[in-house]
């Protein structure tokens, strides 16, 4: 039967709609990114956080009312299919020269699948498959900004091009000394080039909006010169006290730029006018960067999950390798899985809880959506998360089948849904995050190579005690980000920190986790007699968000190789006095930087930033 007139009409109508809807999001969305400059130039601290948190849920709140229009609207619910076939023909026929195609694609789906029931999570409904072309996409009204501006600098004014790719941005504050800064640049930039010949292409090539991050503006470009291209990010930060502007660094090559872009930071704020076009420059300077993870450092976080998630399938149809219970220490409120050749766990909130642990799921959930719309400050890993997934059954272990219904049984099905023989396995709630070495298996796997061992001088055990006191050390880092970002993890053990492959220490275990102005921070009272000493219970009063940072050491530095390093380097984070100074000053307002790149980078660092010693 061929759908008549005033199908077609209503199917038009509702995806007119949709798009509407996508575009007034996108429309918030980048106004809130572009107002970033202001609050940067006036040194609004607290508005540039509150801006990035509230960001994150213009997405879900323009996805339910889209929704609620069309079922107010179109009964969309009660439509049937070959309307909703209609109307992603539609849709991609509006989609004909829209500047943001994929994250229209993204967001038809995102309104789509709350209405359809997922036996129509198929490509004839929703883009299971992008349909349109992000490929040279170009804004051509006269006004509109390109994607990057380009720079010819020669051998005899490369200083004074640096300067103006600065001030094209027209930040409305004052630089303290922009021609000392880019002399800095500038060195940094001949010691690169090593001398080498400037070839006829020789040019900056500089993305048009600046990167804004909490108190930092960073330019991101790179420098072109015969075969080679040169990455680079210059963090544009205050001095001290904040009154002018300065060139803080100058980060250059994939590592530093990981770093910048990691997963475990917040989202930056970027006036974009092509997503697309910004992710493609980005992908051409860190080539091994996943797009999904581009997209989510931009602040296109659902965008992210759509890549990533295609990513998957992809991964899946072209491998063979079955999901496991993944290595290490089981959690308590957590059960972990990961599939070996992809770099990813899956986490899914257990049904029940084993004393002492006292929460609920929705407390848990409620922990994640913290740390997500948090400062992640380089420690703790970003998530996706994800409802109702569907994995073949037949890439599950038997044993991890048995795991999921003995622990969360209420987030399993599994079912035949094209009465095939073909099952699939369905999590109606999990997280998804980046697979990292746990800490505990680095420093066991250290040990085991003889990094414990004072007299064992082979070259394997002088490594092992290297990544030993580099792990040691920057576990104590990690705990003092956290802290300058008014967070106490709660459960502080080894097992809840993982390694990257940059060697940076991530927190990822986000259950027990605490603001530092909430927590009270305690000396352990003297024992009243003898008996209190020798005691192994506690014998005084305990309130439920006290800690005693001197009891950290037993549960931690039992080995003598790990203590002493600890001891040498952060012996204060067993100070309950240091811990309060802290958040005495995080309530009177203070707000502490950490840079995402080392103190050796940077030009000129003022030592009163250092307030939080040893980490930042």
């Amino acid at each position: 039967m061929f759908p008549t007139r005033l199908d077609s009409t209503v199917a038009y109508e509702i995806a007119k709609a949709m798009m509407d809807g996508f575009n007034r999001h996108y429309r918030l969305f980048r106004t809130e990114s572009a107002r970033a400059k202001h609050r940067f130039e006036t040194a609004d601290w607290r508005a540039q956080q509150r801006a990035q948190r509230e960001r994150i849920e213009f997405y879900d709140l323009r996805v339910r009312e889209c929704s609620n229009r069309l079922e107010r609207e179109f009964k969309a619910g009660k439509q049937p299919m070959d309307i909703w076939q209609q109307v992603k023909l539609h849709y991609i026929g509006l989609l004909v020269d829209h500047h943001r195609p994929e994250l229209a694609e993204t967001f038809f789906n995102s309104v789509t699948t709350k209405i359809l029931h997922r036996n129509y999570f198929q490509n004839s409904f929703i883009f299971y498959r992008p349909a349109v072309s992000t490929e040279y996409i170009e804004n051509t009204e006269s006004e509109s900004l390109p994607t990057y501006r380009a720079y010819y600098p020669t051998a005899n004014n490369m200083q004074a091009v640096l300067q103006q790719i600065v001030r094209d941005f027209s930040l409305n504050r004052d630089f303290e000394d922009l021609p000392r800064d880019t002399a800095w640049v500038m060195g940094v930039f001949t010691a690169l080039l090593a001398n080498a010949k400037l070839h006829a292409n020789f040019q900056f090539q500089v993305l048009s909006s600046l990167f804004y991050r909490n108190k930092g503006a960073y330019v991101v470009g790179k420098l072109i010169n015969g075969f080679n291209e040169y990455p680079f990010a210059l963090p544009i930060l205050y001095n001290k006290p904040e009154t002018q502007l300065k060139i803080d660094a100058v980060l250059t090559g994939d590592d530093d730029l990981h770093v910048l872009f990691s997963f475990a930071r917040a989202y930056f704020m970027v006036d974009m006018d092509i997503p697309s076009a910004y992710v493609q420059f980005l992908r051409s300077m860190m080539p091994r960067k996943p797009r999904n993870e581009l997209y989510n450092a931009l602040g296109l976080a659902k965008q992210g999950k759509t890549l990533f998630y295609r990513d998957f399938l992809y991964h899946l149809r072209h491998s063979t390798d079955k999901f496991r219970i993944a290595p290490g220490i089981k959690g308590m409120v957590m059960l972990v899985f990961d599939l070996p050749s992809f770099p990813y766990v899956f986490k899914v909130i257990k049904d029940f809880y084993p004393s002492p642990k006292d929460t609920t799921r929705e407390q848990i959930k409620g922990k994640y959506m913290l740390v997500k719309q948090h400062d992640r400050v380089g420690r703790m890993a970003d998530t996706l998360e994800y409802s109702g997934v569907a994995f073949p059954r037949q890439r599950f272990t038997d044993e991890l089948i048995a795991e999921i219904e003995k622990f969360a049984p209420s987030q399993l099905e599994i079912s035949d849904r094209d009465g095939d023989g073909q099952f699939e396995v369905i999590l109606k709630h999990c997280y998804i995050e980046r697979r990292m070495i746990p800490l505990n298996i680095y420093l066991q796997e250290a040990f085991d190579a003889g990094g414990a061992d004072p007299n064992n001088t082979s070259p394997a055990a002088l490594r092992a005690r290297e990544d030993i006191e580099r792990g040691v050390i920057e576990y104590g880092n990690a705990l003092k980000d956290l802290m300058a970002a008014n967070i106490f993890p709660g459960d502080m053990l080894w097992k809840n920190f993982g390694v990257t492959r940059h060697g940076k220490v991530v927190f990822y275990d986000y259950d027990e986790i605490e603001y530092i102005t909430d927590c009270n921070f305690r000396k352990v009272p003297q024992a009243r007699c003898e008996e209190d000493e020798m005691s192994g219970e506690v014998w005084y009063t305990v309130g439920p968000k006290d800690v005693f940072p001197e009891t950290f050491g037993p549960f931690l530095l039992g080995n003598p190789v790990v203590r002493e390093v600890f001891m040498k380097h952060h012996a204060n984070l067993l100070d309950a006095d240091f811990w309060q100074m802290n958040k005495d000053r995080i309530l009177k307002g203070h707000m502490f930087d950490v840079f995402p790149y080392e103190q050796s980078k940077r030009f000129n660092p003022d030592p009163m930033v250092s307030e939080l010693p040893e980490s930042i």
